[in-house]
C-alpha cells in the first residue's frame, strides 16, 4: 500500500517532504510490528535493545552509561529498563568492589537463551519477516541510503 493510501493524503510539498513523512510513518509501523513480535517474549523493544547491546558485549559487562550511549532510542530510561530485565532474570547487576559507584551489567544465560530463541526464527516468524519482499541487494541499498541521510 502506498503512503498516500495509508495516511490518506494525496499531496506533499515535494518529494523530500514525502520522504520525511514516509520514513517517520514506516519507522512507527516497524516499531509496532517489532513490539507485537516481542510481546510473545514478554519484553518491549527498548528492553530487547538493552539485551541486544549486552549480548554484543558478552562475556564482558557494561556500565549503564555505555548501554545508554548505544541505545537506539536515546530517550529511553535505561536504569528502569535494566531493572525490569533484572527482575525477569535476563540481566545481572554487580556493584564493583573497587568502585562502589560503578555497576557492571551483563546478560545472563537465561537472557542469552531467550535471544537465541528469537534468532532461530531468522526471517520466518520473526519481526524481520517484514523484509521478505525486499531482496538482499535492495536491503543493502536501503541501508546505504539511510546511512547517507544521517551522514
Amino acid at each position: 500500500m502506498s503512503l498516500e493510501q495509508d495516511i490518506k493524503q494525496e499531496k506533499f510539498q515535494n518529494e523530500f517532504h514525502k520522504a520525511s513523512i514516509n520514513i517517520l510513518y514506516t519507522g512507527s509501523w516497524l516499531y509496532n510490528v517489532h513490539a507485537a513480535y516481542l510481546k510473545k517474549f514478554d519484553i518491549t523493544p527498548e528492553q530487547f535493545n538493552v539485551l541486544r547491546i549486552l549480548r554484543g558485549a558478552h562475556p564482558q559487562s557494561l556500565m549503564l552509561a555505555d548501554i545508554s550511549a548505544r541505545m537506539i532510542d536515546k530517550n529511553s530510561n535505561c536504569t528502569r529498563l535494566v531493572e525490569k530485565l533484572r527482575q525477569k532474570g535476563l540481566v545481572s547487576r554487580e556493584i564493583r568492589e573497587d568502585n562502589r559507584r560503578q555497576v557492571d551489567i551483563r546478560v545472563t544465560d537465561k537472557g542469552l537463551a531467550m535471544l537465541k530463541k528469537m534468532d532461530l526464527n531468522d526471517r520466518g516468524a520473526s519481526f524481520l519477516s517484514v523484509f521478505e519482499n525486499l531482496t538482499k541487494k535492495e536491503t543493502r541499498e536501503l541501508n546505504r541510503i539511510l546511512d547517507k541521510l544521517r551522514g
